[in-house]
């Protein structure tokens, strides 16, 4: 799924069933990076954004608390998908 399709999802409101890799492009996609990984654990960051945030596969789906966690700090900071 294309990060923009992801996004404007996420905005409706739809957290479920979502593939851990979009989740992880969407985010590499609005600048945070990988900072650390402990086996399914990934911690990432955004430069100037304070928050962390954690990514969790489980059975290839991104857990759908921390999707609402990014969206929130999508709206927080204002983020925005490159053209």
């Amino acid at each position: 799924m294309r990060s923009r399709l992801l996004l404007r999802r996420l905005r409706s409101g739809s957290f479920s069933n979502v593939s851990f890799g979009d989740a992880m492009r969407l985010a590499e996609d609005l600048g945070f990076r990988t900072l650390r990984q402990r086996v399914s654990h990934h911690i990432v960051g955004l430069p100037g954004v304070p928050e962390l945030v954690n990514r969790q596969e489980v059975g290839g789906t991104a857990k759908p608390y921390q999707l609402r966690q990014l969206q929130r700090l999508i709206d927080k900071y204002n983020l925005q998908l490159e053209d």
